[in-house]
């Protein structure tokens, strides 16, 4: 929705800053991929934690040069500056780099010497965490493409996720079982929860006005 405000102006700039979310977002799932490698003891933490900060790294570079084209943009246009441009991609980036914060953490968690491969919740989270890889791509086509219809089914489908990462980590809270066994899944729930809602976040700019972005991660009772 917000895209009508400026859609014909400044193309090849757009489809430069176009092209490098799509690179921001490849790039946050490869480091998702080598977070839950770690967790799931594919690999040893330390085998693949430099790895995983090159990759973040990348994210961080992306944004900050997606930053810097905006401002020069603004300074070049002056009053023809498309602002409303300027604060969707300045509202997305700082989600996806987000992405990449969460998925240290899920390397956190690992390098810490959590081990959940033995716990009732591993299958589960194996599940869950291929459901938010997924998400990043679906985000990432559906961005590229505008498909508004595919964004509010996966903001749907996601939303519905977000309360069961939240019964996760609450189950945990009421749980008497040793912390660490419950410390870690309620971790891993939690992050897995935070990198969906951002994800959401980049998705609401296909449907949601300029004025309701960036809210998907706040408590539904917080987010209007």
């Amino acid at each position: 929705m917000v895209f009508d405000l400026f859609s014909g102006k400044g193309e090849s700039q757009i489809e430069r800053i176009e092209q490098q979310i799509q690179e921001m977002l490849a790039a946050c799932g490869r480091t998702i991929d080598i977070a839950t490698d770690a967790l799931f003891g594919r690999v040893a933490p330390s085998e693949v934690g430099e790895t995983l900060r090159k990759s973040d790294r990348a994210v961080n570079r992306l944004e900050r040069e997606i930053r810097r084209e905006l401002v020069v943009h603004a300074g070049v246009r002056g009053a023809s500056a498309d602002i409303p441009a300027i604060l969707v991609y300045m509202s997305i980036v700082k989600d996806i780099e987000r992405l990449g914060d969460y998925a240290k953490n899920l390397w956190d968690v690992a390098n810490a010497g959590a081990d959940i491969t033995g716990l009732s919740e591993f299958d589960r989270i194996q599940r869950d965490v291929a459901w938010v890889r997924e998400l990043v791509d679906r985000t990432a086509k559906i961005f590229a493409e505008r498909d508004a219809a595919a964004a509010q089914e996966a903001l749907n489908e996601a939303d519905a996720k977000l309360d069961e990462f939240d019964a996760m980590v609450i189950e945990q809270l009421t749980s008497d079982r040793p912390s660490r066994e419950g410390v870690p899944i309620a971790l891993v729930a939690r992050y897995l929860k935070r990198i969906s809602a951002h994800l959401m976040n980049v998705m609401t700019a296909v449907v949601m006005p300029l004025d309701r972005l960036d809210y998907w991660d706040e408590d539904k009772a917080d987010r209007w």
